[in-house]
This record gives structure tokens, C-alpha cells and sequence, in this order.
């Protein structure tokens, strides 16, 4: 199997590293879902990256991954900290996100948004600048995204867009500043290192609140069930092949295949909740992979001008 892999041209590999990466990610929505109709979120996020964190530890026990902590510096871990601050903040949201939402499949959707972020900071921080056929992909994103919100049943002013879309704004908004900071220092950390960082401050996090908050570490045989699956497929799984990913493929090919994943999310919705998307939500739904396209293009096209 080694050999096959190595025989396979870069590309390819990155291709389906991003693959790999949307399937595990799109079924994260069911089983985190179905974990949290029984959990409250200090003890869904305990297991879950308890689960995490130890599956991690193998794998980057088996690669000799640690030995490139020696030679971090002072600054270095300062940055893993802040990265895993914002992940805290990040991933709390995206959960709260799926756990008020009704169906998971607009929650991948909505986080489409993420890119407008990245650009809006990138603009900000990294002075970059952006094109028409961006804008475009901003407007389009947004309208995607005021579709999928949208509560066409609102009576009262602060009724108009569907509880639980402000999370998916605010994990959208700091995993878009993570991915910055990423850009700014992704040669100091191998990928397996950052998810470990990653999974390490989530856990110990959520085994503070399940203190603060005075949560019992029992919980049902199904909840343990879906939230060993899903977080082989998250913390783990996800993370991993995605991080991976993009040392064989450009980050704007994985960001397009990655924002499909509400398709396969809506699917998984179905079959697991019976959950049906409004008419509103598909239409928003394509525009919001349409949106993410445009971006990326533009921004490939601003690249190479650059380089000309």
C-alpha cells in the first residue's frame, strides 16, 4: 500500500487527501449532531477530543513528529498558544452552530463564508488586495449566506434570521484568523504537531468547563457511540488529511472541493434526520459554492498577475 502511495504523483495524492478530508468532515455534522442530543457541550468536547487526542498521539509517535520540538523557541510556543486559543474559540462556536441549527447541512453551507473573512483580514493585515470577479464572490457569498439564515417565518425584527446563525458567523470569523496566522508561520509547524496543539487546548478546555460547570463524566452507550465515530473522523481524520493536503495540492484547490461539503452533509441530514432543506437553503446553498469559487479564481488570477 506504501508503495502504491509513493508511485502516485503529487497532485493526485492532495486530491484525495482533500477527498478524504470533505467525506470525514461532512459526516462530522451528523455524528456530532446526534452525540449532542444527549450531551451538553463540556462533555461532548471532553470525549470527543479526548478521543482525538489519543489517536493523534499515535500517529505522531509513529513519524517522530516530536523531535521537532526541540528546536522551538520561546515565540514559537507563545504561537501554538494563540492558535490554540482561537481554536477554542473556533470549534466552541462551530458545535453550538450544530447543536441549535435544526439541520447540519445549512451549518456547512453557512460556513462557506469563512473565505470572505480570510480576505477581509488578509486586506487588513497582509495588505493583499483583491479583483472584481473577488468582490463578486464576496457578494455572492453574503447573499448565500443571508438565504441559508434567513427565517422566512419572522414576526418581530430580531426574529428575521434562524437562531443559531450568529455562531456559524463568529467560527467562521475565527477560524478565517486562524487561517491567517497560519499563512503567516505554516513553515515552523509540521500538520501533525498543529492538530495536536489543536485537540490538546480543546480538551483541556472542555474538561474545565465539565469542573466549572459541575457535568458528569458518565453518558450513554449511544452517545459514546457516535462521538468515537465522529471524532475519528474530526479531530483525527479531518484535521490530518487536510493539513496534509495542501503539501500536495494548492490551498485554493482543497478550499473549492472543500466547499462542497454541504452537499454531502444535506445527504447525511436525510438519511439520519429526516431532515429536509427549504427550497431557500439549496439555492443558497449552490450560491454559497459558487461564491467560494469566485473567490479562490480571482485570487489565483491576482497571483499570477503578480507574478507577470
Amino acid at each position: 500500500m506504501k508503495k502504491i502511495w509513493q508511485a502516485l504523483p503529487d497532485k493526485t495524492k492532495g486530491y484525495l487527501l482533500t477527498l478524504i478530508g470533505v467525506l470525514a468532515m461532512s459526516n462530522v455534522y451528523i455524528f456530532s449532531k446526534a452525540a449532542l442530543q444527549e450531551l451538553q457541550l463540556p462533555q461532548f468536547g471532553f470525549y470527543w477530543f479526548l478521543t482525538g487526542l489519543i489517536l493523534t498521539l499515535i500517529l505522531a509517535w509513529q513519524q517522530k513528529s516530536f523531535k521537532k520540538i526541540k528546536n522551538f523557541s520561546p515565540k514559537d510556543y507563545l504561537w501554538l498558544g494563540l492558535f490554540g486559543l482561537i481554536e477554542i474559540a473556533s470549534t466552541t462556536f462551530f458545535f453550538k452552530a450544530i447543536n441549535t441549527m435544526p439541520n447540519p447541512g445549512v451549518v456547512a453551507f453557512m460556513g462557506n463564508i469563512t473565505p470572505v473573512f480570510v480576505l477581509i483580514l488578509g486586506y487588513f493585515i497582509l495588505k493583499e488586495r483583491f479583483n472584481k470577479m473577488e468582490i463578486a464572490g464576496i457578494l455572492l457569498t453574503l447573499t448565500a449566506a443571508f438565504l441559508l439564515s434567513y427565517n422566512p417565518k419572522w414576526i418581530h425584527i430580531n426574529e428575521i434570521f434562524v437562531n443559531g446563525s450568529q455562531f456559524v458567523l463568529f467560527f467562521a470569523l475565527f477560524g478565517a484568523a486562524s487561517a491567517i496566522l497560519m499563512k503567516l508561520n505554516v513553515a515552523k509547524f509540521s500538520p501533525i504537531l498543529l492538530t495536536l496543539n489543536r485537540t490538546l487546548f480543546l480538551l483541556l478546555f472542555s474538561l474545565l468547563m465539565i469542573k466549572i460547570q459541575n457535568l458528569s463524566f458518565h453518558i450513554s452507550h449511544s452517545a459514546l457511540k457516535n462521538v468515537l465515530i465522529g471524532a475519528f473522523l474530526g479531530p483525527f481524520l479531518t484535521a490530518t488529511a487536510g493539513l496534509y493536503a495542501i503539501q500536495y495540492i494548492e490551498v485554493s484547490r482543497k478550499s473549492i472541493l472543500s466547499s462542497t461539503k454541504g452537499l454531502f452533509v444535506l445527504i447525511g441530514s436525510y438519511l439520519y434526520f429526516k431532515k429536509i432543506p427549504t427550497n431557500l437553503q439549496i439555492i443558497g446553498g449552490l450560491l454559497s459554492i459558487i461564491g467560494v469559487v469566485l473567490i479562490i479564481t480571482g485570487k489565483q488570477i491576482l497571483q499570477k498577475n503578480k507574478v507577470k
